[in-house]
């Protein structure tokens, strides 16, 4: 199906409108929704938002859902899905396997429908060794659905998350603090509070406005955080999977210690690695928490179908 037969396929679904009321713009409103349908069917793999396909004819995006919603009788966003989905099927049917079609069609993986969009950076390997010498960390404890949520931010972003329970806040702070000993820590909730907002609620998870994270470890650390980005909500991924994926195979063991150390969880999602057999292993917050977190996000996944 491509977007000449979608749209038309849209319109279809509603003749007696079309008899009684023509529905087809006219004039620049004709132009606006071509130059959308043209947009995505040559940027699916971008899965370019609302807001980006507005930008590109000069609308609104509440002004280019009525009107497109209109003619098609379905949303950009509907439209987007099916011309993404009319490529999946043609590239299943060919034999690509349903992870590779999931990236090729512009999805991180098949089961992230929602999820967190991060940008990140990592801080240089002198920064790293000197432990933070120079550094401000600002900090603070926060609700969270998964108990109460020590976050740590730098000027760059997000530096740390932690999990804790009620009364033991002195405890997570010591363990994430001495990860960087010589830095300078400063309790700031109103400097922590906008990321907790954002980080627990899914419905402000926007690749248009993407969560700054800023990754301070080894270098082979922060290859390994970087793999368990590219893990979909909803799925999990083996210690030696990882390994293979950042080119040491035989490093499995040194993996899991760099999962371990993860000092972003929930962002960086350290809560889908599993060991070679399927097990839960262990999970620095507390096996229970992990599978409370791993069950909160089968129920985002489920949500979003």
């Amino acid at each position: 199906m491509n977007a000449h037969t979608q749209a038309n396929t849209g319109m279809s679904m509603k003749p007696s409108a079309i008899l009684q009321d023509d529905i087809t713009p006219e004039g620049g409103d004709y132009e606006t929704v071509r130059r959308v349908i043209e947009k995505i069917s040559l940027d699916y793999r971008d899965q370019p938002s609302l807001e980006t396909l507005a930008g590109e004819v000069g609308e609104t995006p509440t002004g280019l859902q009525k009107l497109f919603t209109r003619w098609a009788g379905l949303s950009p966003k509907g439209f987007l899905q099916a011309v993404t989905l009319d490529h999946a099927r043609k590239l299943l049917d060919d034999g690509m396997p349903l992870l590779e079609t999931s990236y090729e069609v512009g999805m991180s993986g098949p089961g992230r429908l929602h999820d967190l969009f991060v940008t990140h950076e990592a801080m240089s390997p002198g920064d790293y060794k000197t432990r933070g010498e120079g550094l401000t960390i600002r900090y603070g404890f926060h609700i969270s659905p998964f108990g109460v949520a020590l976050i740590m931010v730098t000027d760059r972003g997000l530096a740390g998350l932690a999990f804790n329970d009620a009364g033991s806040e002195r405890t997570a702070f010591a363990d994430m603090s001495s990860r960087w000993p010589n830095a300078t820590y400063v309790e700031d909730m109103s400097a922590t509070a906008p990321y907790a907002a954002r980080i627990f609620d899914p419905s402000r998870w926007r690749s248009e406005e993407p969560l700054r994270v800023v990754m301070i470890g080894s270098d082979f650390q922060i290859r390994v955080w970087q793999a368990l980005l590219k893990i979909p909500m909803g799925r999990a991924c083996s210690y030696s999977a990882i390994a293979s994926d950042i080119g040491s195979p035989a490093a499995s063991r040194a993996v899991g210690a760099a999962v371990g150390a993860n000092p972003l969880s929930f962002v960086v999602p350290c809560h889908r690695a599993l060991g070679k057999s399927g097990a839960l292993t262990g999970y620095h917050w507390g096996l229970t928490r992990k599978r409370a977190i791993l069950g909160w996000e089968a129920g985002q996944v489920a949500a979003a179908r």
